[in-house]
């Protein structure tokens, strides 16, 4: 009794799944075994000594049994044209398969082909050789590494985005050196780098500019970066040691080896397929019952040029599928397998999965996201699609939870290794929950990622448990981030900001429509250097944050409301309020905290902000001024053994631990099986500092209105700007003034009489210079967009700012 007392509620949920699956109540036949083998033969009986060739073949014989069936894959490669898809037939209420590798031996599943080449020179050290008709190469790996198409700029594993990008990627000069770019992509970082987009080059029009299809893989179109661009699969780029070139219309196949490289004794492989498993069933006749364990599964095809499809108002559009997919299964798994080389999604989750899951993978190279969770639409009430679009209030659908039960529910992730992924796209995660409950995502270690290492799209619906993951590496290529990261534009979410606050106050009731159970992050180690180690943003709602080392980034809480964050210890950083509902019903208490709080635009301080623990007394004090923290405390913290990243506080520390905080353990962070722990990383161990900041704000009147420079990432991510520039209006300081109706709280000033406005200093010269008796044009940056405003003449007191 006392183990079920303590377990975790993350765990007993997991072994409760684990139960069902071993427990699960049908009438076991005698076990029946089938051998496949490279060596075999279909015709064989599929006994040890008679083994199958072929895992389709196995697959079939499997069908004819009942109880409990295990196809053994003897040792060697399986080269596959076609998805293995298993249906109800193969797993069901009277019947277990298992699917696995032969004890001992080394299973590997391939999606590619080998290309049999004679190699010819070409020029400046490039070889050539013809490739059968009709060979799709899109992605090329040569001796099992991943090799770069012909590319502008050369590849440079040191280069932030995209392994180098550069403004004149698609240059009229450069375009004119193309004779031929029709199959070319050109990738470019979104322009506030919140994720990317991907084009395909059909060719050049009459003026020889080029014609594109795509950039349909961001849900905020709001237009690419102009600096960071990429094109690939050009021929005239193909200049670099390690790229390749395929020249479709006359199929052949250039590459350029790199320094020691023998191509005639390299293998070359391409992949072939999207999807190497598909486990297909549908809610009323589910695929249950089959475990797949102990395979290395490789080589599938990039799929940022299909079909993609919006995750409500996240910002994030998606290809439904991956190397392996569930869909509409019951008590499934995927363990013990190594997933490698892939292009596109490693593992997905669609519609209608209950009690499935992963465990003790091992996830690298792979061209997007790794594990993804995602339901269908149709059963979200009142579902939208763009951030900008929104429904009438009076017309939003007030029933509680889903229309249906076609989502994955009560599944897992548990100890797996993922790093290195989001190759090809940067728009995506270790693990991904959209339109999903209850899912419980445990002791994974997730590093070396583009954008966050766990992302909740939006509220629907709730219930997830995210505990004692190390998750750190993260939001290498893009920004305004974190390493756990979380929208919540749910039904009742509006970007006019005032609207929805006044939505809010008159009908509370909506505000967890969606997300019907509370999200728990606990006991989890995050690190972010480039965002906020855990960030919850715009109208993320209904979530419980305790026992959780933030290395680095500390925690942000955009708008939302029911946010508990308690006992946390955040390292060289603080707690981030941004842009709060006055009836937020938030809490934040028991926390150690380093530095003095970032508070952007709040409209209250929610429910509580109290009893937290200060390391320095001016953080304390700022806080108190702000009307909060009025029984929190500074002292020093001493940390048990910081240097090895063992943050438990001291136990002479008393004051400590008289406010409230427990220490929790910090030696449970990340993967669990040996294997796996063995290679897997740790993050960077920063030592504390005790930094007693003041440093003044520089904010100024102007207009009746309080502003400042924009400079910050806070400020940044409260205003969705793309970058630390313009003026930051942050309050009204006279509520006379003639632009009160014109100008907003958390507008950004970026022109005046169209000069740029970077900071104060621009402002103040574009007023002096402006002619103010008559019309003045601004543009600021509103509800995530630049806006262009008329102010009529006459409506300036002055030049001045004070």
């Amino acid at each position: 009794m006392q183990f079920v007392e303590n377990i975790s509620l993350g765990m007993w949920r997991w072994l409760s799944m684990s139960v069902i699956l071993v427990g699960i109540s049908i009438q076991l036949h005698a076990q029946t075994s089938y051998f496949v083998s490279p060596a075999g033969n279909d015709k064989n009986k599929g006994t040890e000594k008679s083994p199958l060739k072929s895992i389709k073949a196995a697959q079939y014989k499997a069908r004819e049994q009942k109880g409990e069936v295990t196809v053994y894959l003897r040792g060697g490669e399986y080269r596959i044209d076609k998805a293995l898809v298993f249906n109800p037939l193969d797993g069901n209420k009277d019947k277990r398969l298992t699917l696995c590798a032969y004890p001992g031996e080394n299973v590997v599943v391939s999606g590619g082909v080998l290309l049999k080449l004679q190699w010819q020179p070409y020029k400046h050290g490039i070889m050539q050789a013809k490739v059968p008709p009709k060979t799709t190469i899109d992605m090329l790996t040569v001796n099992g590494k991943i090799r770069s198409m012909a590319r502008y700029p050369n590849y440079d594993s040191t280069a932030v985005r995209f392994n180098g990008t550069s403004a004149d990627a698609t240059s009229p000069e450069r375009v004119k050196t193309w004779k031929n770019p029709a199959g070319g992509f050109l990738h470019a970082m979104h322009v506030s780098d919140w994720g990317d987009f991907h084009y395909r080059i059909t060719g050049k029009d009459e003026k020889g500019e080029l014609k594109m299809e795509g950039g349909w893989q961001n849900n905020r179109p709001y237009g690419l970066s102009k600096d960071n661009r990429m094109v690939e699969n050009i021929f005239e780029e193909l200049d670099a040691p390690g790229e390749w070139y395929y020249d479709n219309n006359e199929a052949i196949l250039y590459y350029y080896p790199v320094s020691g490289e023998d191509v005639a004794k390299s293998t070359f492989e391409v992949s072939q397929l999207k999807h190497l498993v598909e486990l297909r069933g549908t809610e009323q006749e589910p695929v249950s019952n089959i475990t797949i364990k102990n395979i290395e599964f490789t080589q599938t095809a990039r799929t940022f040029m299909e079909k993609y499809e919006p995750l409500l108002r996240s910002d994030w559009t998606i290809y439904r599928g991956g190397a392996i997919v569930f869909e509409g299964t019951e008590n499934c798994s995927l363990t013990g397998c190594y997933l490698h080389n892939l292009g596109g999604n490693a593992v997905f989750f669609s519609n209608y999965n209950r009690y499935s899951g992963v465990s003790s993978l091992h996830i690298t190279q792979v061209g997007a996201s790794a594990v993804c969770f995602v339901g269908d639409p149709n059963a979200v009430r009142s579902a939208v699609f763009n951030y900008d679009v929104y429904g009438s209030y009076d017309q939003i659908d007030r029933q509680q939870g889903p229309k249906s039960n076609n989502y994955p529910a009560e599944c897992f992730v548990r100890d797996n290794l993922i790093h290195t992924i989001g190759l090809f796209e940067k728009q995506i995660t270790g693990v991904e929950l959209s339109m999903s409950k209850s899912i419980t995502v445990s002791h994974n270690s997730i590093y070396d990622v583009p954008r966050a290492g766990i992302n909740v799209s939006e509220g629907t619906w709730g219930g997830h448990i995210i505990e004692y993951n190390d998750v750190f590496e993260t939001v290498k290529e893009t920004g305004d981030h974190g390493s756990f990261n979380s929208w919540g534009r749910d039904r009742y979410w509006h970007p006019d900001r005032e609207k929805m606050n006044k939505f809010t106050a008159q009908e509370s009731s909506l505000m967890l429509a969606d997300v019907t159970s509370t999200i728990i992050i606990r006991n989890n180690r995050f690190r972010c250097d480039r965002g906020w180690d855990i960030d919850l943003d715009d109208g993320a709602s209904n979530y419980h944050i305790y026992n959780n080392l933030c290395l680095n980034g500390g925690i942000k809480l955009r708008e939302g409301f029911n946010r508990v964050v308690e006992n946390n210890i955040l390292i060289n950083n603080t707690f981030h309020p941004h842009v709060w509902f006055e009836n937020s019903g938030d809490v934040f208490t028991r926390n150690i905290v380093m530095q003095p709080y970032k508070p952007i635009n709040l409209s209250g301080w929610g429910a509580m902000v109290d009893y937290n623990i200060f390391t320095t007394s001016h953080a304390l004090s700022e806080a108190k001024n702000q009307g909060v923290d009025k029984h929190s405390i500074a002292c020093v913290v001493e940390f048990q053994d910081a240097v090895h990243g063992n943050f438990a506080v001291r136990s002479t520390i008393n004051s400590v631990f008289r406010i409230g905080f427990q220490n929790f353990e910090m030696d449970k962070f990340g993967v669990l099986s040996p294997d796996l722990k063995r290679i897997a990383k740790t993050p960077k161990i920063t030592s504390p500092q005790i930094l007693d900041e003041n440093v003044s704000a520089n904010i100024v009147e102007w207009q009746g209105w309080r502003i400042k420079s924009l400079e910050t990432l806070g400020e940044r991510s409260a205003t969705g700007m793309d970058s630390e520039r313009g003026v930051y209006v942050l309050s009204i300081a006279d509520s006379y003034n003639k632009l009160k109706e014109i100008l907003r709280v958390n507008d950004v000033i970026l022109k005046f009489e169209k000069k740029t406005v970077n900071n104060l200093s621009d402002l103040q010269n574009a007023t002096n210079q402006a002619d103010l008796s008559k019309p003045i044009e601004m543009v600021v940056f509103r509800n995530q967009k630049e806006v262009v405003i008329k102010i009529p003449g006459a409506n300036f007191n002055s030049t001045s700012i004070k």
